[in-house]
């Protein structure tokens, strides 16, 4: 998150072994709870709360401003308007300090007495820990199109999570600085991390508790909002490197098709003499050989823009030897 998106940030001196980011937007109800239950969870462990707050208009920086006086554990992070969870994470990230990142969300939902455990799994080698809210205390219009979102999602990527949804996840701190979120990307950062390698990727079933206040702030537009992304994430992975593959497969096709039909006309005009100037179907093969010819000609000319940046393109190096 840029400097000038920030209206202000409150620093702690020391060094945490664990980072808990949560981004929020109108929860001055819970947060005081909230913090109060990571102190109890993380007994133990050297920690900071980073407490986003994404544009609220009630009295969320506050409250943040008075916990961030009283406890040195917990700094707050205002942005300047409500740019959406995603950004809220990144902002969160870019801020954190610990070895080990754990996000969830401001609600009282997420149970903070679960990541001891997601933290030992990381310990053990995983790169992501994800949460799995299997028995979720929320209304049958939230529960029924998640359940189909995330075996959509986990049938089309290939990963095996049962909610892609769950805020509370747990990362090494690799992970997050190879990711970057924006929109409404939240939802696959368990997707991003296995791209850029990442791809030790568990699940823990944790506890999902009634909403104590307030209301969701998500409604049923997020799930299509959700399928738009995946579908922009598929593509952008498959074929930004080779948009050819893609425009070109598409163009030759349609072109193909649009031949055989314009032959066939023609070869009833000329062995058959049958008129064909009113015949809708040679109007189809001329627009297909039309579109098609456009769709190569799309591939091509992305094909000369990659071969112009491919250049400063460098990907990530896990490690080197013989310097």
């Amino acid at each position: 998150m840029a400097e000038e998106d920030k209206d202000k940030v409150i620093h702690s001196a020391h060094k945490p072994q664990v980072s808990v980011v949560i981004p929020l937007f109108n929860e001055e109800e819970s947060l005081t709870e909230l913090v109060e239950r990571i102190k109890k969870a993380l007994t133990g462990f050297k920690f900071e709360v980073l407490l986003i707050d994404d544009g609220s208009d009630d009295r969320s920086w506050q409250i943040i401003e008075s916990l961030s006086s009283e406890i040195p554990e917990v700094e707050g992070v205002k942005l300047r308007r409500n740019y959406g969870k995603s950004s809220a994470l990144q902002a969160g990230f870019h801020s954190a300090l610990g070895d080990y990142i754990i996000t969830m969300d401001a609600d009282l939902q997420d149970d903070p007495f679960e990541i001891p455990a997601m933290i030992e799994k990381l310990e053990n080698g995983a790169d992501l820990v994800s949460g799995w809210k299997k028995k979720r205390h929320d209304p049958i219009s939230k529960t029924v199109p998640s359940r189909f979102f995330n075996t959509v999602t986990s049938w089309t990527t290939g990963i095996k999570l049962n909610d892609f949804n769950c805020g509370l996840k747990a990362y090494r701190r690799e992970v997050t600085e190879h990711i970057h979120l924006y929109g409404e990307l939240h939802r696959y950062v368990p997707l991003l991390a296995k791209w850029q390698g990442f791809d030790k990727i568990e699940e823990q079933e944790v506890k999902h508790h009634p909403r104590k206040y307030g209301k969701t702030k998500f409604g049923l537009s997020r799930f299509m909002n959700g399928f738009l992304d995946l579908l922009t994430l598929l593509f952008v992975n498959r074929y930004m490197q080779r948009p050819m593959h893609f425009f070109g497969t598409i163009g030759v096709l349609l072109t193909v098709v649009g031949m055989v039909i314009n032959t066939y006309i023609a070869a009833l005009k000329i062995f058959w003499g049958q008129p064909i100037g009113d015949r809708p179907l040679i109007f189809l093969g001329i627009l297909l050989v039309v579109i098609g010819v456009q769709f190569f000609s799309i591939g091509f000319l992305g094909e000369m823009v990659n071969k112009n940046r491919v250049h400063k393109y460098m990907p990530g190096i896990e490690k080197k030897t013989g310097v």
